[in-house]
Parts: C-alpha cells; structure tokens; sequence
C-alpha cells in the first residue's frame, strides 16, 4: 500500500508537469515506447514465478538441497546461495526477494543453523547477482535499450566479469564473517516438508511437472534474443490456462503487481522530467568522463551513493545520459544494481526482502545492515570495477 501511494504522489506529479509544459508530450511518447515492452515483461515474469511458486517447484528445490547438504552447514548454505544466483539471473532480483526469502529461512530453520547468514546472503546475492543477463534487473532491461538493444549474449560478454566479481565478495565477506555459525552441522535424515504458505497446497504433482516444464522451456526463450515479453506472455498464459483447470481460486488479480506498476510509472515521469530539466548535467559534473579504472569507479560510486539516498532505478535514470559507451554503462550498472546494500529503499528487492522477514518473524536491525553494508558495497564494486577494466572492452583481456 505505502509504495502504491508513493507511485499515485510521483503520477500526479509527473502529471503536472506534462500538463504544464515543463516535459512535452513528445518526450512521453517516447518515454511510453522505451518502457512499455519492459514493464509488460515484469508483470508478465511476476505472474509466472508467482504461480510456479504456487505449484510448489522452489519448495521442492528446496527440500533437495537440504538432503544434498549432507548434513554440513557451509554445504548447504552453498547450494542456497547457487540457488539465489540462478534465481536472481534468470528470474530478476525481485523473485529472489520474494520467493527465495522464505523458502531460505524456513530451510535453515528446519536445519537448526542460525538464519541471519542465509538472510543475508538472499538479499545481498539479490542485489549483487543481477548484472549478468538484461532480465536479471529493470536497469539493466533499460540499459540494452540504451545500448542499442543488443542480445543477451553480447549483454552478458560485457557484464561476465564484474557480476562474477559482484557474487563473490559478499560471500567471502559472510564466510569469513559467519564461520563459526557456517561451520555447524545438521541432521539431514530429520528432512521435513519445506513449511511455506504455497506448501499446504502445493500436492498436486501433475501441476508441479508442467510448472516446472514451462519454467525449463522459457528459461532459454530469454535469452534467445527474441523481444523478452513475447515468451515472458506466453509462459503467463500457459501457466494461467493449467491453474485454471487445476486450481483456478489461485487466479487473482493480485498477481498483477499493481503497487509495483503505479509506482514505475511515476518514477519515470518525475525523472524523465528532471533529465529534461538537466539535471543528468548536473551530475555529470560529480560522475566525470572518461573509461579508465579510476574514471569507471568515480561512475560506479555515483551510482551507489544516488541509490542509497534515494532508489537504484531513478539513480540509474539520472545517471544514464552520463553512460556514453559499453564501458561506462556496465560501471553504472554495477554502482546501482551491487552499490545498494546500505540502505532499506536503495532497492525495491531490499524492501521486498525486509517485509518477508517480518512476516516470519525475523528480525533484521537496519542499523547493523547499514555497518555491513559499508564495508560490502565499496569492496564489492572496487572488485567489480577492477574486473570490468581488465576483463572489459578495452581491459586486458577484453
């Protein structure tokens, strides 16, 4: 309801200044043009892991992984962060925030092992592991288009280096952290059924196959190079049309993300308006130009330091006209998709994060979030940043 309320003040406000003048209608057009097919993937994905969810496929994941831990707590909280990983990839941050979260703490729970390493590393790889593929995070769906709309492929041969970077410093900062609590062992013979709200419902096998089919088959049709919202439609349809059968009470309109939906669009018309109005001018003078190590850090830290006083996405927006070539680009991308780790509403996913914990009783300290956060997100893009100028276009090894 609160980010509903946020999104209906920026509409109004983006509103007013389109019928003042102040961003010409032509500016909107375009504007619509760019983010339509986007925001049309994003509510055509959220309603198919929203569903494949209720079919029970990541409890089900989830119930294997604790066996394959064999009792070691460093093993499992591997396997649940190679999950976080290819969840965050393929199925953007946002899946990860919503989905992952409970069946993570619910897991380490039923293993007796302390949740707030596995917590931790949800959100963190949640944020962290978004770079690598254009439907891994909303900015970097903007950044394909900014970038000529080139394929997956070519998207992830820029951004490998740095996301590899991005995965591995938090967890080598919550292995060090957490070794005692890591280091502790379970039993995996006491497996129980992965308590969640889809379990209760998740019985029906046939469901959870063809759930599970839809999800392996649409998996590559994203990074096929076909426009994404294309399979993202069809794979919502099909699922739509087998819970319908199956189990139509599932079937609301709150799988639509309506909050979300609002609170994008208004986002875009206020900073489309600030962008007309000059601020990315403004912020160039802080960014600075240029594609060497030191110029592509002083990018990464803007985009980091806009996302923690306000949001990743407007930082992204503002700073976009400042990313003049693929170099620059990935460093933006990684200050504003690994950068907001600091504070709560540096990132949607975060908050998303945060009110799943709350609902299974976790409590999570933003102030001690915060110190961590310090000392992660400038370590995490320095690694990025130094990968991308080594391994990047004009790296050593680009």
């Amino acid at each position: 309801m609160r980010l509903a309320i946020i999104g209906l003040v920026l509409l109004v406000a983006g509103g007013v200044t389109v019928a003042t003048g102040v961003l010409p209608w032509q500016e909107v057009a375009v504007l619509v043009e760019r983010v339509a097919p986007i925001l049309g993937f994003v509510v055509a994905m959220t309603v198919v892991t929203e569903l494949v969810s209720e079919a029970g496929t990541f409890q089900w994941i989830a119930r294997h992984l604790r066996r394959w831990g064999r009792g070691r707590g460093v093993l499992l909280w591997l396997l649940l962060a190679l999950f976080a990983v290819l969840s965050t990839v393929f199925l953007s941050l946002d899946t990860t925030a919503v989905l992952l979260t409970p069946v993570v703490v619910t897991v380490a729970r039923q293993a007796g092992l302390p949740v707030l390493p596995f917590a931790l590393t949800t959100v963190w790889l949640a944020n962290t592991a978004s770079l690598l593929l254009p439907i891994s995070n909303l900015t970097n769906l903007l950044a394909q288009h900014s970038l000529g709309g080139i394929s997956p492929a070519q998207f992830a041969q820029l951004m490998w280096a740095p996301s590899l970077a991005a995965v591995l410093v938090p967890l080598a900062f919550i292995a060090v952290v957490f070794r005692r609590e890591l280091r502790k062992s379970y039993a995996p013979a006491a497996a129980r059924p992965v308590d969640t709200p889809s379990a209760a419902t998740a019985t029906d096998t046939s469901l959870l196959v063809l759930s599970a089919v839809v999800l392996v088959l649409l998996l590559p049709a994203l990074v096929s190079g076909v426009a994404i919202w294309i399979p993202a439609t069809g794979a919502a349809v099909i699922l739509a049309l087998m819970f319908l059968i199956r189990r139509p009470k599932v079937l609301k309109l709150t799988l639509i993300p309506w909050s979300l939906l609002l609170f994008t669009c208004g986002l875009f018309l206020v900073v489309e308006a600030t962008q007309y109005l000059g601020a990315s001018v403004l912020l160039g003078q802080v960014a600075g130009q240029g594609s060497g190590f030191v110029e592509l850090l002083r990018l990464a830290m803007t985009g980091a330091l806009g996302s923690n006083v306000v949001n990743n996405l407007p930082a992204y927006l503002v700073a976009e006209p400042l990313a003049g070539n693929p170099e620059r680009m990935a460093a933006l991308l990684v200050g504003v998709n690994a950068g907001p780790l600091i504070t709560p509403w540096a990132s949607l996913a975060t908050l998303l994060w945060h009110d799943r914990l709350v609902r299974m009783n976790v409590l999570i300290k933003w102030k001690g979030y915060a110190v961590f956060g310090l000392i992660v997100a400038p370590l995490t893009i320095l690694a990025a940043i130094a990968a991308l100028a080594v391994a990047g276009p004009g790296g050593l090894f680009g």
